[in-house]
């Protein structure tokens, strides 16, 4: 049980890091690093930015996934990326007001860390995961990601209410110290995983400038399997597809309910009650997935997805933004956890990594696709509540897509490859 706790830990100590950049880092950016800028152009900013993680970490996480996997070096590039995206994130205290190409240039190196390192953090699962409670542990690494990010969050939301409190002069001094804050708690929280979480045994593995171009090969070899293994390469279509919404509704929420008109301060504490409502409702999931089957409950996350769009478009006050707030939190950990869970009982373990950086890869070149939509949208039409309408478009072609993977044949391929 120690090596589960372990590595559900890191994914408290960096869920630090997306609670606080999607509600904080987008209002400071908006008010201080962009102070003075069309709304709708600083939204454009923002989602290029996220497009430009996203398309970095995609291009590069098959293969460094691969490289992993031949050289048994998962957990080293694990600390390489967590704590490039540590660094990048207290840095982010030393940027000036106005300051908005330094603010995005370290925004996108530490989400790139964050992204990064999700892959090998992903792929760790098989070692501590038997296939009967995957889908509860893949739910528990969500479930004390939105408690630890959420108690952070909250102590960061009082600073800002009340900087007085904590010696500070004003709720700007809040919001910079907050970004320190999560680089300390991302880093201490991440020790457990690095010193109780074992390297999964590698069949081959090789070292040296080896490593690299045998990762280059491996990486040839999976995506022609991948292409032969039908139910992969649909499932990593579908969730292409979906999980763009979901990662553009992390990113762009506060984004949008600012552009709309709504007060920042308020946001901060819906997003505080998405958080906590997710910690006993991702655990929930898991549990509806054991009952239902893992693909059914995926359909339930979309299904909901798609009504959050369209309520959405439609607020009117920031009482419904806290409506919205709850509806998040009640599928948001859920859908992930399964999706994660499902594609584990799919894909060889031996070559976990590699596959995993393929599902990342695909994870994150869709959230190219959302901010850059959103982004979009908002600057042709100059109406924000128009920019989030596309989203509906990618959770149900999602869905159809999911309708097609068989799930039974695809676990009897990844034990032939195995």
């Amino acid at each position: 049980m120690k090596k589960v706790i372990s590595w559900a830990l890191y994914d408290w100590a960096n869920s630090a890091y997306s609670g606080v950049m999607a509600a904080f880092f987008p209002v400071f950016f908006k008010e201080y690093w962009s102070a003075g800028a069309d709304v709708t152009m600083s939204t454009f900013k923002l989602g290029m930015a996220n497009s430009l993680a996203s398309v970095i970490v995609a291009l590069s996480s098959p293969l460094i996934g691969a490289i992993a996997d031949r050289g048994g070096i998962k957990k080293r590039l694990l600390f390489f990326f967590a704590m490039l995206g540590i660094v990048m994130t207290g840095s982010l205290y030393f940027i000036q007001r106005g300051d908005w190409v330094m603010a995005v240039s370290l925004y996108i190196i530490s989400t790139v860390g964050f992204m990064g390192g999700n892959v090998f953090y992903d792929s760790l699962i098989v070692s501590v995961a038997k296939p009967k409670s995957m889908n509860f542990i893949s739910s528990l690494g969500f479930s004390l990601g939105y408690l630890g990010g959420g108690l952070l969050f909250a102590i960061i939301v009082w600073m800002i209410m009340r900087p007085a409190t904590f010696g500070l002069s004003s709720s700007n001094d809040a919001l910079r110290i907050s970004f320190v804050m999560v680089a300390v708690w991302w880093a201490v929280f991440s020790i457990p995983i690095f010193l109780f979480v074992k390297e999964p045994e590698s069949d081959v593995k090789t070292t040296g400038w080896r490593c690299v171009t045998e990762g280059f090969a491996q990486l040839k070899s999976t995506l022609s399997e991948a292409r032969r293994m039908r139910v992969v390469f649909l499932f990593l279509i579908g969730y292409w597809l979906y999980i763009d919404g979901v990662d553009t509704m992390v990113r762009m929420s506060i984004d949008y309910g600012m552009s709309i008109g709504f007060d920042s301060k308020s946001l901060m504490g819906a997003l505080l009650i998405t958080q906590f409502v997710g910690v006993p409702a991702t655990i929930l999931m898991g549990k509806v997935g054991d009952w239902i089957g893992t693909k059914n409950g995926i359909y339930i996350g979309i299904a909901t997805y798609l009504g959050i769009t369209i309520f959405a478009y439609g607020m009117e006050s920031v009482k419904d933004f806290y409506v919205l707030a709850v509806a998040v939190g009640l599928v948001q950990g859920g859908i992930q956890s399964l999706s994660r869970s499902f594609y584990t009982t799919i894909i060889p373990k031996n070559k976990s990594a590699e596959f995993f950086g393929l599902y990342n890869m695909l994870g994150k070149l869709a959230a190219v696709l959302g901010p850059m939509m959103i982004g979009w949208v908002s600057v042709l039409s100059g109406s924000p509540r128009l920019s989030i309408l596309p989203l509906m478009l990618l959770f149900i072609s999602g869905g159809v897509v999911l309708y097609f993977v068989d799930e039974k044949e695809g676990k009897r391929m990844a034990r032939e490859l195995e």
